[in-house]
């Protein structure tokens, strides 16, 4: 996945799609193109987490932009749940969340380069679409709130020693399945090739690590 994305970087990079800044002049539809989608998640009811607030709205010209500022919010709640488990002594938990922090702090900066290269006058804050707003129209957006954030980082409460590895186990899963929503509505929605390069790498990276998880969990179960 880490070449991948650096192919991808630097493909985009070079080659930045043509979108509209505001008004009316570029749609995007849904042409039928997304892959059939898999199963979103499959994590248990959480108490420290919030599965909400996952939505960035109608398909358009700011669609990509919208999707960047929540996916980079999310994997930023990603980053400080692996910190809780970095050199934890369960085995490969700490290794484990070493890889997610790796990988989405990589998939942070290369949208934060694809976010500067397509949408230059973008605010430098994170932006959502409020529900009448325009999808096609910078002046649209407004500021995603403290709330806002918070629902999409999606990290919780802060566990006590004794718990974070269930809570990291059973709250990376959930956080998972929240990322597999997003990337599967940036498959309905982005006809924009690095963003639906990306969304299908999160599916595929994703996934596999939800396997790993459960697995972990039921391991930790086990042995309390």
């Amino acid at each position: 996945m880490r070449l991948l994305l650096a192919l991808t970087v630097s493909a985009a990079l070079a080659t930045p799609p043509v979108l509209a800044q505001s008004g009316h002049e570029h749609h995007q539809h849904d042409h039928g193109q997304h892959a059939t989608p898999l199963p979103e998640s499959g994590a248990s009811d959480h108490g420290g987490h919030g599965s909400h607030g996952h939505d960035v709205g109608p398909a358009g010209s700011t669609y990509d932009l919208r999707w960047i500022d929540a996916m980079v919010q999310h994997h930023t709640g990603a980053l400080r749940m692996s910190e809780f488990m970095f050199n934890v002594g369960s085995p490969g938990v700490g290794a484990l969340a070493n890889t997610i922090w790796n990988d989405q702090a990589r998939e942070i900066k290369a949208m934060g380069q694809w976010r500067k290269a397509w949408y230059p006058q973008a605010p430098v804050y994170p932006v959502t679409l409020p529900p009448s707003g325009d999808p096609n129209s910078l002046a649209a957006l407004r500021r995603m709130s403290a709330a806002q954030i918070t629902a999409m980082q999606m990290a919780g409460t802060a566990p006590s020693p004794d718990t974070r590895v269930n809570w990291f186990l059973e709250g990376m899963i959930e956080h998972h399945g929240g990322a597999l929503k997003m990337a599967h509505d940036a498959l309905r929605k982005s006809n924009n090739p690095t963003i639906r390069r990306l969304a299908r790498e999160i599916i595929v990276a994703q996934r596999r690590e939800i396997i790993e998880l459960r697995r972990m969990l039921r391991h930790d179960v086990r042995h309390r």
